[in-house]
């Protein structure tokens, strides 16, 4: 058996939930024996120690799996947004 940790970060906290699975379990399979398992996943991506994988990746002993939410706004848009927002405060000069 291998002892794999299930994380879901909120805003303010992680929720971590640790699952004994058997040799040979896929990232899939260890969330729908966690506490996770009710939630609604299907737009949600998965990595292991921040390193995206799919569903499918076989597990490893120690590992953690971490269920990560979509973003709201793409990270290139924001900062395009806050740069035109920085440029019109700018007087010429």
């Amino acid at each position: 058996m291998m002892r794999v940790e299930v994380v879901y970060a909120l805003p303010l906290h992680q929720e971590v939930c640790v699952v004994e699975v058997p040799a040979g379990t896929v990232v899939a399979q260890a969330i729908a024996l966690s506490s996770f398992a009710q939630r609604n996943l299907s737009n949600h991506t998965v990595a292991i120690f921040g390193r995206a994988v799919t569903f499918e990746t076989p597990l490893h002993d120690q590992d953690r799996v971490e269920i990560l939410r979509p973003l709201r706004v793409d990270p290139k848009d924001a900062r395009r947004r806050r740069q035109t927002h920085r440029d019109r405060g700018r007087r010429p000069g």
